[in-house]
């Protein structure tokens, strides 16, 4: 779960919502200077999909008791995290061995960047075991797929870019900069940079359209909540809220 806070309260998005933002910015990606995403079918679907996992929780979210608001997802316990990290790739085996190979390389991907050292002995080696895990799910797929290392290594970076940019839009992080995209033959940061009500610039500009119009969906909440049944009796009847955001190049 997402929240992102403005002077009329709390909108909740899904975290699925978030990724469908993801797969948003995919489908439009790519230009002389940052190059084009193959296979495009696959890697946008990956980038859509890298928050399977959490489809059933976010619709039943956990409670905070310090905020009175459901658990973001900064806020989750470890156990519950890697054990949504394991549920997504595998929900998404049967759909597309290529698309859960990066899933579960995007859930490596953010445990194998962890300082094991500022976790309590049991947490480090829980988060062991996980990357032991995806390694070895990676490698059941890898046997099966053979993929390209370079091409697939680049399209996990696009992954991750596209993540951060979408958490940086659907929680206004402003100014945010994504570091390392991919380019066509390197890589840069892409800045974000507020613009106005509902509209933010990207420079470089990554897209093959003059400009791009995302959106996400959540649930408009107001106040706090005493507990877990108070708030998920809220939650479910929330107000539905689109976000859309209008990108730009910097002028």
């Amino acid at each position: 779960m997402l929240l992102r806070e403005d002077d009329r309260g709390v909108l909740a998005i899904g975290q699925p919502s978030h990724a469908w933002l993801s797969g948003q910015l995919a489908r439009a990606w790519g230009n002389a200077t940052f190059g084009r995403v193959e296979p495009l079918e696959e890697v946008w679907l990956a980038a859509a999909e890298h928050d399977a996992g959490w489809r059933n929780l976010d619709l039943e979210p956990t409670f905070n008791p310090e905020t009175g608001l459901p658990c973001s997802f900064l806020e989750m316990p470890l156990d519950v995290h890697l054990e949504l990290w394991r549920q997504g790739p595998t929900s998404l085996i049967s759909q597309s061995r290529y698309v859960a190979l990066l899933v579960s390389l995007h859930g490596w991907r953010l445990y194998e960047r962890r300082d094991l050292n500022k976790l309590s002995p049991a947490d480090a080696a829980a988060v062991k075991e996980f990357l032991s895990w995806q390694v070895g799910f990676q490698d059941r797929i890898r046997s099966t797929l053979r993929p390209d290392p370079v091409s697939l290594e680049r399209n996990s970076l696009l992954i991750w870019t596209w993540d951060y940019l979408s958490l940086a839009l659907c929680l206004g992080w402003s100014p945010a900069a994504a570091r390392g995209a991919p380019t066509a033959s390197d890589s840069l940061d892409i800045d974000v940079e507020p613009a106005g009500e509902g509209r933010a610039h990207l420079d470089p500009w990554p897209f093959g359209v003059p400009a791009l119009t995302v959106r996400a969906e959540g649930r408009r909440l107001t106040g706090r909540f005493e507990n877990e049944e108070q708030m998920r009796q809220a939650f479910a009847a929330a107000p539905w809220e689109t976000l859309e955001l209008r990108l730009e190049p910097r002028p």
